[in-house]
């Protein structure tokens, strides 16, 4: 059996019911992302630029459009004889199967694959993160701490930091303590949900863990506390870049946002970190004599004739005469008829907008996007009050 220095285990079940009509037929790590990109693109694209090649995908809900995109993994470079990319759906024993009951339980239902590659370290991470990062460069530093377990940290706001798992370490960047979602956070140092650890001492706290009828099968809320309960060697490992959780649709929409101007949050264009992805062969983007495009993202195959104004417009986005779209985020194949308006408004894929129709208001804001769901067709002249979902 080949060795393998790290293998990557990528949570990808969630089933994202903040993100609404966005994943309702649909995982998380499914929804179209920047024009072009799906959300799950960043994670397994990072794993390509960090020289990782063994990759496990743990699906569950909605899992059909995610497992096609992923395919054999070729638009990563990881179709690979030995090793590559594997969807890992819930495990099914001869005693029966069941439904993955936390992100450890999920672990822990595919031990098998760790022990398939015999690797000396597991990477685990999150589907749902919009992020570039060099994983290699963490696993180096895990490795010279000699370290059990480290955890990614990047620091975020006192307000923000509820949401998170939060940590204290020493100048060494041991972990000191460890607190799942804190009422009252004692920093702001947070865990962005990417871990590395030995696999020997993993596979040990998922087993022990799985006899917990207590456990919550959980790593933040269980295996975490508990390792660092025993005294295990865990690192925090520092990441100053730019990184989004985009599990609502207000945080989606700011990181779409997050593209656009002169000097982008987040750039699409580093040559030394591709973002790779599974797309159509379409015709380039045409732009009409009457269309007017400011500050806005187009990607291919998309026909304007319209007015675009600080929008992310998908793959085969057409926006005919006298529309429209600002504030906005168009996914692959919507179709926008004429004189239509949208402002602060997210279409899923394939939605068709009648002509003169509304959605959205231009004195909406982030925390009211009139959100509509794939494929839906809104008739001729109806209206999309801000805020409301059409699923």
């Amino acid at each position: 059996m080949k060795k393998k220095k790290c293998v990557a285990m990528l949570l990808a079940g969630g089933e994202g019911k903040r993100l609404f009509a966005l994943t309702g037929t649909a995982a998380k790590p499914a929804v179209s992302f920047g024009a072009k990109y799906r959300i799950i693109d960043f994670t397994l694209s990072n794993c390509t630029n960090s020289g990782i090649d063994t990759v496990g995908v743990l699906t569950q809900y909605q899992p059909l459009l995610l497992n096609e995109y992923i395919g054999n993994g070729e638009p990563w470079d990881l179709d690979r004889s030995y090793g590559g990319v594997h969807t890992l759906p819930p495990y099914q024993a001869k005693t029966g199967g069941e439904w993955y009951k936390g992100t450890a339980n999920a672990i822990y239902q595919n031990i098998h694959f760790l022990e398939e590659y015999d690797s000396e370290h597991v990477l685990i991470l999150s589907g749902d993160h919009i992020y570039k990062m060099d994983y290699s460069a963490m696993l180096a530093e895990h490795i010279e701490n000699d370290a059990d377990c480290t955890i990614s940290v990047i620091d975020v706001s006192d307000e923000e930091a509820k949401r998170f798992g939060i940590m204290d370490f020493d100048g060494d960047k041991r972990i000191t303590s460890f607190e799942e979602k804190p009422a009252q956070p004692k920093s702001n140092h947070a865990s962005m949900g990417v871990y590395i650890f030995k696999k020997a001492v993993l596979v040990d706290a998922l087993i022990a863990d799985e006899k917990d009828p207590k456990s919550h099968k959980d790593f933040g809320k269980n295996i975490i506390p508990k390792l660092l309960g025993e005294g295990k060697r865990m690192f925090a490992y520092s990441f100053k870049g730019y990184w989004k959780d985009v599990g609502t649709v207000t945080s989606l929409w700011e990181a779409n946002m997050d593209l656009l101007g002169e000097r982008p949050a987040l750039s699409l264009s580093d040559p030394n970190h591709k973002i790779y992805s599974r797309n159509e062969p379409l015709p380039p983007t045409f732009v009409g004599n009457t269309a007017e495009v400011e500050n806005s993202i187009l990607t291919t195959g998309c026909e304007v004739y319209g007015k675009v104004v600080n929008s992310v417009i998908g793959a085969g986005v057409v926006i005919e005469e006298g529309a429209l779209v600002q504030n906005s985020v168009l996914m692959s194949g919507v179709h926008v008829g004429k004189n239509v308006r949208i402002d602060y408004g997210m279409l899923d894929e394939d939605v068709t907008v009648g002509a003169g129709a509304v959605i959205g208001d231009e004195k909406s804001d982030k925390e009211h996007i009139a959100l509509v769901g794939r494929g839906n067709k809104i008739p001729a002249k109806a209206k999309i009050e801000s805020g409301k979902i059409v699923d």
